[in-house]
């Protein structure tokens, strides 16, 4: 229950009543602009079921994720995020709309060209006010996957099915890593990481804008599609060169053969 303390628990009470207020008035802006969509596009009970079971959907995970971390308050870099989400939540909605009837193409590239230029600037405020949290960059990840799930849909019907492996990568790895728990090990920061997923959202976007020749779309598609494996079969390589290397370290907990070092054994293992 929010605001409840556990019996012995010496901690001060735990105020949840103001970031609870934040999530909430992102849940109401999400309606409000489902309503302007649905006035000016005329969309239809698909799209409008699914905009409002993304709002509860993202509303409730959001507010689960803040209950159990307990920050003080939700802060400038996260509100930032939720208009970001606000924005996804638009946007996938017009895409479950658009099996039903195609959408105004300006108003989906414009939405989705925002929330694709907000992405930078969550965690530019969160370093600029000191305020970055494992939460924050969890939240702000989880947006980007979405849209880019999202994305991947809407550009599959004109170009294939294999346009959704873009969106699912993620999903996979993460389901992936239930199984195989070395994959969830911590990844070093990656500039060419961070590049690769800011370029998925905007070649998608391009390639479903229908402004180019089908060939160009077929190839932003098509290199969206190789950076991301790149970028997932590295990760997956580290990891997995960094758990043999945990793995032959515990080895050489007891004293190693012939005197040599953990860090040697590791070495030899990895030969």
């Amino acid at each position: 229950m929010y605001g409840a303390r556990p019996a012995g628990d010496a901690r001060p009470a735990y105020d949840a009543r103001p970031v609870r207020q934040e999530t909430a008035v992102g849940a109401g802006a999400q309606v409000l602009l489902l309503a302007l969509l649905g006035a000016a596009h005329g969309m239809g009970a698909v799209g409008w079921l699914t905009g409002l079971v993304f709002a509860f959907a993202s509303w409730a995970v959001l507010s689960r994720a803040l209950h159990r971390t307990r920050p003080p308050v939700f802060g400038p870099a996260n509100r930032v995020t939720l208009g970001r989400t606000v924005l996804v939540g638009a946007v996938t909605a017009l895409v479950a709309d658009s099996f039903r009837a195609a959408p105004s193409g300006s108003l989906l590239v414009g939405l989705t060209a925002v929330a694709l230029l907000l992405d930078g600037v969550d965690g530019h405020v969160a370093r600029r006010t000191g305020t970055s949290t494992p939460l924050g960059a969890r939240f702000d990840m989880e947006v980007d996957a979405f849209l880019i799930l999202v994305l991947s849909v809407y550009v599959s019907v004109r170009l294939g099915p294999w346009v959704l492996l873009i969106g699912a990568m993620r999903y996979v790895f993460v389901a992936a890593a239930r199984h195989w728990p070395w994959l969830s090990a911590p990844l070093p920061p990656s500039r060419a990481r961070k590049t690769v997923a800011a370029l998925q959202g905007v070649l998608l976007l391009a390639a479903g804008a229908e402004l180019l020749p089908r060939a160009a779309e077929l190839g932003l598609g098509l290199l969206a599609l190789t950076l991301l494996t790149w970028s997932f079969g590295r990760d997956v390589r580290g990891l997995w060169l960094g758990s043999r290397r945990r793995a032959a370290a515990e080895r050489c907990t007891v004293p190693c053969p012939s005197g040599h070092s953990a860090s040697a054994a590791v070495q030899v293992t990895l030969r």
